[in-house]
């Protein structure tokens, strides 16, 4: 029987260890973990697993981005969330961006592997739960409803969570590969686009809406 390789994205080294146990099952292969959603980007495009099992909230880069950079240039690894975030803004988020899975961690274990095998399949799963809200939510939200970071490009996404984080232009050029006069350039773009002011305003913003928690 193939094994299904495995991707792990979660920077709580207990949570890790959890995950390694429950997945220890001749059907699966854990064949990396990572801390970041960046170190995430350049492990799936190494590894190319066949699913990988990531939180939402992470250092560098959350999941859901991370997701979304993924699978816009790979399609055929799948991705599960697995969160202690059971708000339906952020299950719907996850799946926006191309997520087949959104599991709680309060109901990991079991339902964790009949997730990964029902997503496998090519599936959706979400937990039980939140998934009757979820439904819901995914049917009536409307593009009226779209807020003013989801017209950020992805670059500008990935400035904005680093910029909460609290780190400054010179070490987010260093993060991302650019010039610190580049990130200002994304910096002061990003304020004009969602209307506020100041870096702080950029962080409980951020916050709001999911970037970083």
């Amino acid at each position: 029987m193939k094994r299904s390789t495995i991707l792990l994205a979660d920077d709580h080294a207990v949570v890790v260890e959890g995950l390694r146990r429950i997945l220890d099952r001749p059907e699966f292969e854990v064949v990396g973990v990572v801390p970041d959603g960046r170190a995430l980007l350049q492990a799936a495009a190494r590894l190319k697993p066949d699913l990988i099992v990531s939180d939402v909230a992470m250092p560098l880069l959350n999941g859901i981005d991370a997701a979304r950079e993924i699978l816009a240039s790979n399609r055929k690894t799948k991705v599960i969330f697995l969160t202690m975030h059971p708000e339906v803004a952020y299950a719907t988020a996850a799946l926006a961006a191309g997520a087949s899975g959104y599991v709680l961690k309060s109901a990991a274990g079991e339902e964790l592997i009949g997730a990964i095998r029902e997503v496998l399949k090519g599936r959706t799963y979400v937990s039980e739960t939140i998934a009757e809200s979820v439904e819901r939510a995914r049917e009536i939200r409307p593009t009226k409803n779209r807020s003013a970071i989801d017209g950020l490009t992805i670059r500008q996404r990935e400035v904005l969570q680093l910029l909460a984080e609290g780190r400054q232009a010179k070490e987010i050029a260093a993060v991302l590969h650019l010039s610190p006069k580049t990130v200002e350039f994304h910096k002061y773009r990003i304020m004009d686009a969602l209307g506020v002011r100041t870096v702080a305003d950029l962080a409980r913003y951020a916050v709001k809406h999911g970037i970083v928690t």
